[in-house]
């Protein structure tokens, strides 16, 4: 038996650099090795109120930047969140599982609330448990996760460990953290600081989607300083992050060369930029063009999309009548 891996994106617009080679480059190894449930979490995306014609756009966004990222629909199951109802159902039974104080203490949370103060919604402090029932609705016991999420993975073993107490069974098992044998890859943003997310604003993003003119215009304008001013001094956080944004997309030459300029005080950002930008659109064609290939096919997305629903429903389907079963929850007609 193949172990299972769950991953989801949540749909709050379009893919970027970032989640290319932060997760689906190694979602796309994983589908050889496991059986693997990749979603799109618009059950999640919830949490910060998109308009329908926003949430419907962008669930459509995420499904044609995965299979044009190379993810196999025939292998994987890509699935939307809210196509299996199951999940909602094991959320349900899950809340009664989980104590205020310890979804409180959950770092995400209060960096949620500190961000957004006037949006504290019950949504947000339960996000833990949401995720843990996408994992523990399909067993899964590998899940491709950055440190951000550990503590989340850590309180979805909570949950099932403690479901399983409860009720006397062995039943749900351990997720741990899986990043396919290779480091965690962190994608800076175009703005200096961070990582690359979408919440940091349209320039910081290299997306999945954007045009060659795009990128070019959005690398010449990332946040960069006046240039060395003593030989081999370290690189400022705008610039090293632009240097690790071109370890990823460049050849080891290519950094080499630019690395010894600055380290010699020679290099020039206009130039160094204009390289970065075009070995970002090179990085990126394979992807961008096969997302304008299969946006255009629409009977072929409802059909992925239905495919997975079906596949993730078979699954989750035959959890929720385990899971009944064990709470005691039966008809009595």
């Amino acid at each position: 038996m193949k172990e299972t891996v769950v991953s989801g994106i949540r749909s709050t617009g379009k893919l970027h650099l970032g989640n290319y080679y932060g997760a689906l480059s190694n979602f796309v190894k994983m589908q050889k090795e496991y059986n693997c449930f990749f979603f799109i979490a618009d059950l999640h995306s919830l949490t910060t109120h998109p308009t329908p014609g926003d949430l419907s756009r962008t669930v459509r966004e995420v499904v044609v930047e995965y299979l044009a990222a190379g993810i196999d629909p025939e292998i994987s199951t890509i699935y939307v969140q809210s196509d299996v109802p199951e999940v909602a159902e094991l959320y349900l039974y899950m809340n009664m599982n989980a104590y205020l104080g310890e979804l409180e203490r959950a770092t995400a949370f209060k960096d949620k609330v500190r961000a957004n103060p006037d949006n504290v919604n019950a949504g947000l402090l339960t996000y833990p448990v949401l995720m843990a029932c996408d994992i523990l609705i399909h067993h899964g016991t590998k899940v491709p996760v950055g440190k951000d999420q550990e503590q989340h993975l850590e309180m979805t073993r909570t949950f099932g460990n403690r479901f399983n107490r409860l009720y006397q069974v062995d039943y749900f098992k351990e997720a741990f953290a899986f990043s396919y044998g290779d480091k965690l890859v962190k994608i800076p943003g175009l703005d200096g600081n961070g990582k690359m997310g979408k919440s940091n604003g349209e320039a910081s993003c290299v997306y999945l989607s954007d045009s060659p003119e795009v990128i070019r215009k959005k690398v010449m304008r990332a946040v960069s300083d006046s240039g060395p001013t003593e030989i081999n001094q370290p690189k400022p956080e705008p610039i090293q992050n632009l240097f690790d944004l071109m370890k990823v997309v460049s050849s080891p030459d290519t950094l080499a060369h630019f690395d010894e300029l600055y380290n010699k005080c020679e290099i020039r950002y206009g130039d160094f930029k204009k390289q970065l930008a075009e070995d970002m659109v090179l990085a990126t064609e394979p992807v961008r063009s096969r997302i304008e290939e299969i946006s255009s096919d629409e009977e072929y997305i409802r059909k992925v999309i239905r495919l997975g629903a079906e596949k993730a429903g078979e699954s989750a389907r035959k959890t929720i009548k385990e899971v009944r079963e064990i709470i005691g929850i039966k008809k009595l007609f």
